[in-house]
């Protein structure tokens, strides 16, 4: 018998990245089944929830915004949060690089207790041709074990390893310390239209 839905555990989760390397879509494959091949870029974050009943989980999902103008604004969306997936371009190098200071960011102003996921998007790109492959898979593990992160090849294209990777943090969760939910508490739903200005997303 599934959990009630209006017992299911909140969970923030924030996915941070370079503008391109696939967040957005990650995150649309992920809730909704859905992949354009084309996304408009996100204007500061986007808000999307899913509930997880198999784990009893709902998790409340901020998409940020890739683009360097955005940066000051990322703090106002992976505070509190319980988990973060830190996305980059297998393709790109610089997104691998970028992901990296993200990684270091969160670490130095984050919570501790944070469950972070380094997931390689665009796989899809690579199969078959590893020519245009710019971060070898081995070294992008090898940097996640080191820092304790929760490692993944994806494709939103493809759908590869996209489930998987929300149900991984989803597991983890009883392990950390997941934000409080208190009845006087503000849900998210009603802080979006003065965080997020637009709910579009990026490729």
């Amino acid at each position: 018998m599934m959990p009630d839905l209006a017992q299911q555990q909140s969970a923030k989760l924030v996915l941070l990245g370079e503008m391109g390397s696939g967040k957005s879509s990650l995150v649309l494959r992920f809730v909704k089944g859905q992949f354009f091949d084309y996304q408009e870029s996100t204007i500061g974050a986007a808000f999307l929830t899913k509930p997880l009943p198999e784990y009893n989980v709902k998790f409340e999902i901020w998409d940020t915004a890739g683009q360097e103008r955005y940066h000051s604004l990322a703090p106002m969306y992976y505070r509190g949060a319980a988990a973060a997936i830190i996305v980059y371009d297998v393709t790109s190098a610089d997104s691998f690089v970028r992901a990296k200071n993200w990684v270091k960011e969160l670490q130095r102003t984050g919570n501790a207790n944070m469950i972070m996921a380094l997931a390689g998007n665009k796989a899809d790109l690579v199969k078959g041709d590893s020519s245009s492959r710019q971060v070898p898979t081995e070294e992008a593990r090898a940097y996640a074990d080191e820092h304790g992160l929760y490692f993944v090849e994806t494709s939103a294209k493809e759908a590869t390893n996209v489930d998987e990777l929300f149900e991984e943090i989803a597991k983890r969760l009883p392990k950390a310390e997941v934000p409080r939910q208190s009845s006087g508490s503000v849900p998210l739903e009603q802080t979006q239209p003065a965080q997020a200005s637009s709910s579009k997303c990026c490729s």
